[in-house]
């Protein structure tokens, strides 16, 4: 790994891609928003049929599709970043990050993208500070109460989230977790500035 990596891991709704897009824009970095990749994933299967048990196929998906993601998430030219937030690819997207497969594709791509950024990346996901970059210079896991998390996710019920939690920490191949030398922040009552601070913080220790 040649770029420099803030690594962001932690649930559905704790902050994640808000504060590592803030992260990044203060630091004048390139952000990286894996948990986008795997959405892309798993609405161009949805969009063309493709049986989500099935994954030899999927894992043609990703490899194959072209998948950019910077303020916009762009398939194959097709700009869908309203479609991977559906409440059917919600429904289905964790279902799709349990195939094997498929993680090995896109931790390829996603190791591949930060080592030719020129000053650093902030990369979040959820297996981002365990599995992609776990010797990333700072590593933090964000999380916040269920309840806060439904509410900052507004088209997901609390019972959703909750259910996204369990199919994310229960799958065999790169469960959510929490790993060595990680900072645990709780975003419950932190407003996004306060923690963007905490974060930015980490990496000047």
């Amino acid at each position: 790994m040649n770029g420099r990596v803030i690594a962001i891991d932690g649930p559905a709704g704790a902050g994640k891609s808000s504060v590592a897009r803030a992260v990044a824009e203060r630091l004048g970095w390139s952000f990286l928003d894996t948990g986008a990749m795997y959405r892309a994933v798993t609405f161009f299967a949805l969009d063309h049929g493709i049986d989500l048990s099935d994954d030899e196929s999927l894992e043609k998906v990703a490899v194959g599709l072209s998948i950019s993601i910077t303020e916009r998430v762009v398939i194959n030219g097709r700009d869908v970043t309203a479609e991977i937030r559906t409440p059917e690819v919600n429904s289905k997207v964790s279902s799709v990050a349990a195939c094997s497969a498929i993680r090995r594709a896109l931790v390829e791509q996603q190791r591949i993208f930060a080592s030719e950024q020129a000053h650093g990346t902030v990369v979040e996901g959820r297996d981002i500070t365990t599995v992609v970059f776990p010797d990333a210079e700072v590593k933090v896991f964000l999380t916040a109460s269920l309840e806060e998390r439904a509410k900052r996710r507004g088209d997901e019920s609390a019972a959703s989230v909750a259910a996204r939690d369990e199919a994310d920490a229960s799958r065999v191949d790169s469960p959510l977790s929490v790993g060595e030398g990680v900072t645990i922040l709780d975003t419950t009552n932190m407003p996004l500035d306060q923690v963007v601070d905490e974060v930015v913080a980490c990496l000047r220790k």
